[in-house]
């Protein structure tokens, strides 16, 4: 295992490497591989990019982040424009079925609320929103309607794991019951994590995902 010097060290190198972060302000510390982000960044989109960054290293055994957001003056804009902006972007997506989403803003925070088919639509709706200028933050409250399937989501869920170059099915139990979904075992990394919740969000009739995996490196 690294020490929290060396992960403090690493988790630096990825910030600098990545080209989306703007890394002068951001402050790093570890302890027992809790990483802890701290400083301004000029967008909501630029504190999303570092947590990403940081997650990508081995040996991140959790995130915590305390970064604000500073944004230019020449970029400030008021709730009432950012909301036009946000359902004219809305609009655009192909992804998206806006016509079943609602957003509110408040001092530049963004709530989604709402109803669609598939978590692909909702993950959607809170990417084209959080790059826009002007964001501070976003609470994604769309949910996912409840549908019959035929099919029998813990297995099909397990045999999508088997298929994954990430993931190593072995170690991640699937609990079904209903449209919910519950994870717990043991994953090697972020990634690994990400794409078995993916794997579950993919398959019919799944409307929630209890992550409860834990990464052991």
């Amino acid at each position: 295992m690294k020490s929290d010097n060396e992960l403090q060290r690493d988790v630096s190198e990825e910030l600098r490497w990545d080209p989306r972060v703007v890394d002068d302000e951001i402050g790093i510390s570890v302890r027992s591989g809790v990483v802890t982000l701290t400083g301004s960044v000029p967008s909501f989109a630029q504190k999303l990019a570092a947590v990403e960054a940081v997650e990508r290293v081995a040996g991140v055994r959790a995130v915590a982040q305390e970064l604000s957001i500073k944004t230019a003056d020449a970029f400030q804009q008021s709730d009432t424009d950012l909301a036009h902006q946000i359902l004219n972007t809305l609009a655009w997506d192909i992804e998206v079925p806006h016509q079943n989403i609602k957003a509110r803003v408040e001092n530049g925070w963004v709530t989604l609320e709402g109803q669609v088919d598939w978590q692909f639509q909702r993950n959607a709706a809170e990417r084209v929103v959080r790059y826009l200028i002007g964001v501070k933050g976003v609470s994604n409250l769309i949910t996912i309607k409840s549908r019959a399937s035929k099919v029998d989501v813990a297995q099909h869920i397990k045999d999508a794991l088997r298929r994954s170059a990430d993931a190593d099915s072995r170690r991640i139990q699937v609990d079904a019951n209903g449209g919910k979904v519950i994870l717990s075992g043991t994953v090697r990394s972020w990634s690994e994590k990400a794409d078995a919740e993916r794997a579950a969000w993919s398959t019919s009739g799944v409307t929630a995902v209890d992550d409860r995996l834990a990464i052991v490196t």
